[in-house]
């Protein structure tokens, strides 16, 4: 899967304009959407097994404007979201999928990320310590082992979210929504806004969104070769 990918082929235009198929409300819809999205936040998952938990984070990455999601593929456990739950989200996002944790990490490296893992060990830092104004990359592990050796020993640092009850660890798909809702409001508060993406990149995406958007696209649009 790869968000407007195999699922959601581009289209080239024919002799018409997708914009004229949208209601101008829709168009608005998707242009405060796209004024919203972040690439200098992004999530890895490392190797999760259950369908529900994938798709949660998907959704939640979505709705909170994640653009990209980043994924380690579980050998034993193939990348395929719950649909029921993803909702068709993930059509609207970048998701990257990866064999080994060093090969996501390279990428991102080569971008300018820092990446932090989810552990709860010594020295990892709290959740509510972090700074989201440089280009960042959280980390969740696998349901039952949490992240791997080799996350561990490739990342910028560990963090943990602070917890007042007994309970003392939470899902990974409630432990990503509370830390990418985190971020996104620290950017908001700090930044004044957490969308980032250039004119270019913007433009580009909302052109891609307003294909998206349109239900009857296979029918309009010609698959690009």
């Amino acid at each position: 899967m790869s968000g407007g990918g195999e699922r959601y082929e581009r289209y080239e235009r024919e002799q018409f304009e997708p914009e004229q198929f949208l209601l101008d409300v829709r168009k608005e819809k998707i242009d405060r959407v796209v004024s919203h999205r972040t690439r200098n936040f992004t999530v890895v998952l490392d190797r999760l097994e259950d369908s529900f938990n994938m798709a949660a984070v998907l959704r939640t990455c979505e709705s909170m404007g994640v653009q990209e999601v980043h994924i380690v593929i579980n050998p034993e456990a193939p990348f395929v979201p719950n649909s029921r739950v993803a909702q068709g989200c993930d059509k609207w996002l970048d998701v990257k999928l990866y064999k080994t944790f060093t090969e996501c990490r390279e990428h991102l490296k080569s971008r300018g990320f820092s990446l932090y893992a989810s552990a709860i060990q010594d020295g990892a830092t709290s959740l509510y310590t972090l700074r989201f104004d440089t280009k960042m990359a959280l980390v969740f592990g696998n349901e039952r082992y949490g992240v791997s050796e080799e996350v561990l020993k490739g990342v910028d640092g560990t963090f943990w979210v602070p917890m007042k009850g007994f309970s003392q660890s939470l899902n990974i798909s409630a432990a990503a929504s509370a830390c990418i809702s985190r971020a996104i409001a620290w950017r908001d508060e700090h930044l004044g806004q957490s969308g980032d993406l250039s004119p270019e990149d913007a433009q580009a995406l909302r052109e891609r969104f307003y294909v998206l958007a349109i239900k009857q696209r296979k029918r309009l649009f010609k698959k690009a070769p």
